[in-house]
């Protein structure tokens, strides 16, 4: 892929994980996330946002407490603290999950050890391909036996499998992002589920890391050849056709898009919550 000018290095695609998902996803959300300027309105916020940004926030506060301070109690309340309530039915419906994800975050506290320092925590890594110069921000990262271990929290109300540790692009690139940044081995990988404490982990291999890095190359040249279209002002309808499906009720451009608004109807901000 060549992204410069001929006789000059290629210029690499900027990439977080979050992006090179996005066009795999859907080209016309793509689009809309990161070339349109400006931006498409996104919809209302989503509850289940509001509760993943509050654990995320609070976990990243407890591990900045010093360690006494690092308790199931403590954990709980900085839930509280970090509440938004936004994408709520109403009032009651915003405290009724306050209560019930504070104690989860509680309860994950308790299996976790205070005094073991994360060697980062939302630790933004990154690392150089020939076609990539790729980022990402790690919910925690450990050091155990020497070793480092990419942690990621995960608040759907979706049970996890094993598989989901195992295939997850954006793991496998934290775990090679981390590795050249700290010049330690990075192949371990977690999710831990914080409604039901489950952590499943993944040992990934070099020549699987590999594998996961080139998926991302893949994806990143359809996705540089797009933003090259779009930059020089070419028709962009096919190139940027949205991938419609049941997803389609969740996005946050649906009011933007004619063909995901008659693929699924639209979701109240809380569904995500319900059973």
């Amino acid at each position: 892929m060549t992204l410069g000018l001929p006789g000059l290095p290629a210029r690499l695609y900027p990439a977080t994980p979050t992006r090179l998902l996005t066009w795999l996803d859907c080209p016309r959300r793509y689009r809309m996330t990161y070339l349109d300027r400006p931006a498409p309105a996104r919809g209302a916020p989503w509850a289940h946002t509001s509760i993943g940004t509050a654990v995320h926030q609070a976990l990243s506060d407890w591990w900045a407490l010093p360690v006494p301070e690092r308790t199931p109690g403590s954990a709980a309340r900085l839930v509280a603290a970090r509440w938004r309530g936004e994408g709520f039915r109403d009032h009651d419906q915003s405290a009724r999950w306050c209560t019930r994800v504070a104690q989860e975050v509680g309860a994950y506290a308790l299996t976790q050890d205070p005094s073991s320092e994360p060697r980062g925590v939302e630790r933004t890594v990154a690392a150089r391909t020939p076609v990539l110069a790729l980022s990402g921000r790690i919910d925690r990262l450990d050091e155990r036996d020497g070793e480092l271990v990419v942690v990621d929290y995960k608040t759907s109300r979706r049970p996890l499998a094993d598989v989901d540790a195992r295939t997850s692009l954006a793991l496998a690139i934290y775990a090679v992002g981390a590795a050249q940044v700290f010049r330690r081995p990075c192949t371990a990988v977690e999710l831990h589920h914080i409604p039901t404490g489950r952590v499943l982990r993944h040992e990934h291999t070099p020549q699987s890391l590999r594998r996961k890095v080139s998926e991302a190359e893949s994806i990143a040249v359809d996705a540089a050849r797009a933003d090259a279209v779009y930059a020089a002002g070419a028709p962009d309808d096919d190139l940027f056709a949205p991938r419609t499906g049941p997803l389609c009720g969740w996005c946050d451009f649906r009011a933007h898009c004619p063909q995901g608004a008659a693929a699924a109807a639209a979701r109240e901000p809380w569904a995500a919550l319900e059973p």
